[in-house]
């Protein structure tokens, strides 16, 4: 399962927080970690020590994969890491709250649900 990352350190007690706390197994892999740190830096003024102490939850949460086959399916370079990294991992669900990957429902047999969805289940 692949969650929205930015909406689970940005919100307090968000709905993204709660679903990485329930859920099995969580995929990450170095570019979508890159782009989370990249986004929480330049957006959210995160400093370097939250930066890192967010690196090291990460690790801690979710399990690495390797990317070597790129996706170029959505406009969105970072959405489609996320595919790439789904598509690796054999994951079941990707949990995202961007309109051009909600709008695909599906890819590859992995279903593209919202958090609200997420929890309906």
């Amino acid at each position: 399962m692949i969650i929205s990352y930015i909406s689970a350190f940005v919100i307090t007690v968000s709905l993204a927080e709660k679903a990485i706390l329930k859920v099995i197994k969580v995929f990450i892999s170095k570019e979508i970690v890159d782009e989370v740190l990249s986004v929480l830096s330049k957006k959210f003024d995160y400093k370097k020590e939250m930066l890192s102490r967010t690196a090291i939850f990460l690790s801690e949460i979710a399990e690495l994969i390797k990317t070597h086959d790129k996706v170029y399916i959505l406009k969105d370079e970072a959405d489609s890491r996320i595919i790439e990294c789904a598509v690796l991992s054999e994951a079941d669900i990707i949990v995202s709250g961007g309109k051009e990957m909600l709008s695909l429902k599906e890819y590859k047999g992995i279903k593209i649900i919202t958090l609200r969805e997420f929890f309906e289940r």
